[in-house]
């Protein structure tokens, strides 16, 4: 089982999460240069954390149903962030606050080292993936996060994995099909 659904099922277990909201499709759940402390389980709908630079979007990783997410730059750093997090489709999150977080982490030595499974898991996948950005070819980079991640293409629009991947809706298209 994946580090974040074990600190998802302590978290629940411990019945912190009580803050529930639902986004409209296009909603931002957080706007670039703003702060946000919380950290987010989508219960459904999907999401994307992204990015604008000259005004192209680079997005860093999407979140569905049972996901966590956050913009962890400024969750770590109570400063304001660039990443926004934007709604898909309609959205509902359940959601924890910085301080009642790290309350829970305080409570039991295991959760701090499940916490920090989950930073250390989340910095390797980021390793890897900058990895393949740079050295892999736009059908590598398909194959990876098919063989990765195959539900991502059930949920996620593929315009937006397009983006993810850095190449054209036409080239993932082109391969899909290939």
């Amino acid at each position: 089982m994946k580090s974040y659904q074990l600190l998802k099922d302590c978290i629940l277990k411990e019945e912190i999460l009580v803050h529930k909201k639902t986004f409209k499709r296009d909603e931002y759940i957080k706007s670039s240069g703003t702060t946000d402390n919380n950290i987010y389980f989508i219960n459904s709908g999907s999401v994307k954390v992204y990015f604008r630079y000259k005004d192209e979007e680079h997005i860093l990783y999407f979140g569905y149903e049972g996901s966590i997410i956050t913009a962890l730059d400024s969750f770590i750093s109570n400063n304001n962030s660039n990443l926004e997090i934007q709604a898909l489709k309609k959205t509902e999150v359940f959601y924890l606050g910085k301080q009642k977080f790290e309350q829970f982490l305080s409570s039991n030595i295991e959760y701090m080292k499940l916490w920090n499974k989950v930073l250390g898991d989340l910095i390797l996948y980021q390793f890897d993936r900058e990895k393949e950005l740079l050295v892999n070819s736009p059908e590598e980079r398909y194959l990876i996060a098919l063989k990765r991640n195959p539900e991502l293409f059930q949920r996620i629009p593929h315009k937006h994995i397009a983006s993810y991947l850095r190449m054209a809706p036409e080239t993932l298209s082109r391969l899909k099909k290939s």
